[in-house]
């Protein structure tokens, strides 16, 4: 890495042509691969500077890495840099000519056109039925099996099968938040809330019901929507019987059994079982 030339924010294609000289060509010889952090692609986004690249200028640090200017993540190569700022200018190059669904990487779009349009899942769970196109799910997957847990915080006891939630975790022993919407004052620790955030004010609803015209922006809303459409109904209260197709139905009746009030105002003495109770309360106060 210490042979490599100094790279100046105003001259990206060229930095790039330096640094890579020696990148694969593709096909037709004349097009330079995107090696998208470790997934090659043959199909890169056009390399002209935009608004949002401008904003985030990139600088060359002592070690010689690049550094994001919005948080703290940093790239050993500048196009991992340059697909990472697309988190924070919400910029979704790759789109799918099927659905209105787009993404910041082509290894991304690929993986959306095998599993929800082709409809393959070759890869099968051999303890269950489970099935996925994608096998860093089935990693994740098997450990529901092993109950392995890799991630494991340093300042308690926690630990979780998937790094994404002790990312999470973590904000709680340090407060910070360095994600932050461009376009209000929202900030947030977890990286995959700002992409999902952004679609208020975007209006995106990338997932799609196949079954009627519902849209959602978040995949938890559309789970909760498919439920509607099947008879079957796999969450059960072990206390009296009830059943549902939604799990937080089932959290919210279990509730009902119990004298706890999780939810309490940190103005009064007021306390309830429900979330949207304790909002509506809440209300008083500021009026």
């Amino acid at each position: 890495m210490d042979d490599l030339p100094t790279v100046h924010a105003g001259d990206e294609t060229g930095s790039i042509k330096k640094l890579y000289s020696g990148r694969q060509q593709n096909n037709e010889g004349d097009i330079p691969r995107e090696e998208t952090c470790g997934v090659e692609s043959d199909h890169p986004p056009a390399q002209r500077r935009t608004e949002h690249t401008d904003r985030f200028a990139v600088k060359r640090t002592v070690d010689r890495r690049f550094e994001c200017t919005e948080c703290d993540y940093r790239a050993a190569k500048k196009y991992c840099l340059v697909i990472h700022t697309r988190i924070h200018t919400g910029e979704k190059p790759y789109k799918c000519g099927q659905c209105d669904y787009c993404a910041r990487q082509k290894s991304s779009l690929d993986l959306h056109r095998t599993t929800k349009h082709s409809g393959e899942k070759p890869l099968m769970c051999d303890e269950c039925e489970y099935r996925t196109a994608d096998r860093s799910n089935l990693s994740v997957h098997m450990r529901l099996h092993t109950g392995d847990k890799p991630y494991k915080c340093d300042q308690c006891d926690y630990s979780t099968a998937r790094k994404g939630n002790l990312d999470r975790h973590m904000a709680k022993h340090t407060g910070e938040k360095p994600y932050s919407c461009r376009e209000c004052g929202y900030r947030t620790a977890d990286r995959s809330s700002i992409a999902v955030h952004l679609r208020k004010h975007t209006g995106e609803k990338p997932y799609k019901c196949d079954q009627c015209d519902y849209s959602a922006a978040k995949k938890d809303n559309l789970d909760r929507h498919m439920a509607t459409h099947s008879v079957e109904k796999p969450y059960m209260c072990g206390g009296c019987g009830y059943r549902t197709g939604n799990r937080s139905h089932l959290n919210r009746h279990m509730s009902r059994h119990a004298s706890v009030k999780p939810y309490k105002c940190d103005k009064c003495h007021f306390s309830t079982k429900w979330k949207d109770y304790l909002k509506k309360h809440s209300l008083k106060h500021t009026s």
